[in-house]
């Protein structure tokens, strides 16, 4: 799962690009694992404010990923 996060990362900070597959393949790794949510560093993320973060969990959730952020 954390190898799919990283692929998240990396996808934010080149224009969303693969973002789909990227979130398909979190969302199985999340099922191997038995996880009910990806929780992301906001350090890492392209937009780290609180629309970046609402509108990233908004389209997450919308392909069935619940998304948390650490305290970072």
């Amino acid at each position: 799962m954390a190898e799919a996060i990283e692929e998240i990362y990396t996808s934010l900070k080149e224009d969303n690009a693969d973002i789909d597959q990227r979130i398909v393949a979190l969302k199985n790794a999340m099922a191997r694992e038995g996880a009910r949510e990806a929780v992301f560093d906001p350090s890492k993320l392209a937009q780290n404010n609180r629309a970046g973060r609402k509108t990233m969990q908004a389209y997450f959730r919308q392909r069935g990923v619940n998304v948390k952020f650490s305290a970072s």
